[in-house]
């Protein structure tokens, strides 16, 4: 697999699991019915590092972004969001893409990473949290949940050194 950075062509192969994660409603609190010009510059905004995930075929299983989470005196600190296709789920691709983004943080200065709104359901904190993010607290009941109804959202956080 390589991870390298997208280009603007890469939206088409990423546009189809994005829409297919977000319209699912479980674990981004974008709204689902988000049209697929307002997802590309959600996902793919000047202001983000993105990055694909390929197989050797070129196919992109999954994409992240890195981006500051504040601005001014507090801009060290990094945010960041990640997708795989669905059906690509369960080959490291996810834990390939966060260590890829944890990597280009600190080679982009920053100190610490931020995660503002994780689903408590959401499977990723079981890859978060080994990677040695914690949970800083949780909004409760902040998130409703199309199958688990309302759930909380944690916000997560991970000193880079």
């Amino acid at each position: 697999m390589l991870i390298r950075e997208a280009v603007a062509d890469d939206w088409p192969r990423i546009w189809p699991f994005w829409h297919r994660i977000v319209a699912a409603a479980e674990t981004y609190a974008w709204d689902p019915g988000t049209p697929e010009e307002a997802a590309r510059a959600l996902w793919m905004s000047p202001a983000k590092r993105v990055y694909v995930a390929e197989d050797p075929t070129g196919t992109v299983l999954g994409s992240a972004y890195l981006t500051p989470n504040y601005g001014g005196p507090a801009a060290g600190v990094a945010n960041a969001g990640f997708m795989v296709d669905p059906d690509c789920t369960g080959q490291g691709i996810g834990r390939a893409l966060a260590e890829h983004i944890l990597t280009e943080a600190k080679a982009h200065g920053y100190h610490a990473m931020v995660f503002n709104a994780v689903v408590e359901t959401n499977p990723a904190v079981g890859l978060w949290t080994s990677l040695g993010f914690t949970i800083l607290g949780t909004v409760p009941n902040a998130y409703d949940h199309p199958r688990h109804g309302r759930v909380g959202l944690h916000i997560m956080y991970k000193a880079l050194g």
